[in-house]
């Protein structure tokens, strides 16, 4: 049963993963400007994007689970 738990865990971390190592592999200066920007955003802005990515995030994973995609 615990590894049946972590198995959405492993494939959501491995997505991730996959997608950082695209896009620096296939455009590191993308990152490179990404990051000039964050460093011209204010501390709170940072904050609410990255408060809206997390409530995203978490809407995208209770879809996928409420379409059955992680049972």
């Amino acid at each position: 049963m615990g590894i049946a738990l972590l198995a959405p865990l492993l494939l959501g971390l491995g997505l991730v993963l996959i997608v950082e190592g695209l896009v620096y592999a296939l455009a590191p200066s993308l990152v490179e400007d990404m990051l000039a920007a964050l460093r011209q955003m204010t501390l709170e802005t940072r904050r609410l994007v990255g408060f809206a990515a997390l409530c995203i995030g978490v809407a995208l994973v209770w879809l996928a689970a409420s379409l059955g995609v992680l049972s």
